[in-house]
């Protein structure tokens, strides 16, 4: 199964960095809300989440 955006790799914290790095939540960052990542790696051959992270971004007003 192909899954668009998933990356294929087993070093922890993968799946935040490439959240951060491709700017996902920047269109949200002039809004009122709070803003959290959440970045959630699976395992292909358990088909199951193995890891998941989050950071809260700080938003300016």
């Amino acid at each position: 199964m192909d899954m668009p955006g998933l990356v294929n790799d087993k070093t922890p914290g993968t799946a935040l960095a490439q959240i951060r790095q491709k700017g996902y939540a920047d269109k949200f960052r002039e809004s009122c809300a709070d803003i959290y990542l959440i970045g959630v790696e699976f395992d292909r051959t358990q088909c199951n989440i193995i890891r998941f992270e989050w950071e809260q971004l700080k938003t300016t007003f």
